[in-house]
């Protein structure tokens, strides 16, 4: 589908279609992503979106999986801190920006801040509905089997909740980017969004629509980073556990599986006929 839109794209603008002021052709702006990799600048301009990319998800998701922990497993953390959370939650954080550009300025910490801000949900969220959503019994099952302490947690607790805790993973990765492009036209002096701005003074169309295409790549690079750490972390989960040989499920051939040798003869092993 992508190349079907990038030849489709290419046709209408190499025919006059679509006039190229308004928008450049696939091969255009691929001319002008290889002139800024030859001199070094589109390498440095992804590397400083990347860091600070980086550097707001570990620090917000790392505080939403504190406190996403802490408000499942308190019923008094929960009682004492959900409730401002969520109110803070449903105050878009981008329209924060004039607020933090006062506390912050226009430097990095303003930027990376907004980032934190923009992953700290999903993940807080997704952590709490996963503590909140362990089956019971397995936690009956732990205190009969005396597992306790970080071995509890090891084996019982995180292993529950992981599943809904890498859906704001994943989830949290896509408004991380989001973020980054509000707040890198700000104010930057580096990074993919600075190029953006800076190519749009000079009228520069092919180099804006390689920034939105290079945003939208870092996207998907993350998206699929996370999936291969869902199907690495989760396959045990046979919902998740995928069978590299066929490319199917091992979960549901399993169950197709266990189904058939239910319904065999003991005797003859021959499938019994209702």
């Amino acid at each position: 589908m992508p190349a079907a839109i990038l030849v489709a794209w290419q046709l209408l603008g190499h025919y006059g279609a679509v006039s190229s002021r308004t928008l450049p052709t696939p091969l255009k702006v691929a001319e002008a992503g290889i002139q800024l990799a030859r001199t070094g600048e589109l390498l440095r301009y992804i590397w400083s979106s990347t860091q600070r990319a980086l550097l707001g998800f570990l620090i917000g998701g790392g505080i939403g999986f504190a406190l996403g922990l802490l408000n499942g497993l308190s019923h008094s953390a929960n009682r004492l801190l959900d409730s401002t959370i969520q109110m803070v939650r449903n105050v878009p954080h981008l329209a924060l920006i004039p607020l933090v550009i006062l506390w912050f300025g226009i430097g990095e910490t303003a930027k990376v801040f907004l980032v934190v801000l923009g992953v700290f949900f999903p993940i807080y969220l997704n952590t709490l509905h996963g503590i909140r959503s362990i089956d019971p019994g397995l936690l009956e099952m732990a205190r009969v089997y005396k597992i306790r302490g970080a071995a509890l947690y090891r084996h019982v607790i995180l292993p529950g909740a992981l599943a809904s805790i890498l859906v704001g993973v994943r989830y949290a990765l896509g408004l991380m980017w989001l973020t980054l492009i509000v707040s890198e036209t700000i104010s930057a002096n580096s990074g993919i969004g600075y190029m953006a701005m800076n190519a749009r003074e000079f009228m520069r169309l092919d180099i804006v629509v390689l920034a939105i295409l290079l945003y939208a790549a870092l996207g998907k690079l993350s998206d699929l980073a996370a999936k291969a750490l869902e199907e690495r972390l989760l396959q045990w989960n046979p919902n998740y556990a995928v069978d590299r040989k066929g490319g199917g499920r091992r979960g549901r051939r399993a169950e197709a599986g266990g189904i058939r040798s239910e319904a065999a003869d003991p005797a003859g092993g021959k499938a019994v006929r209702g």
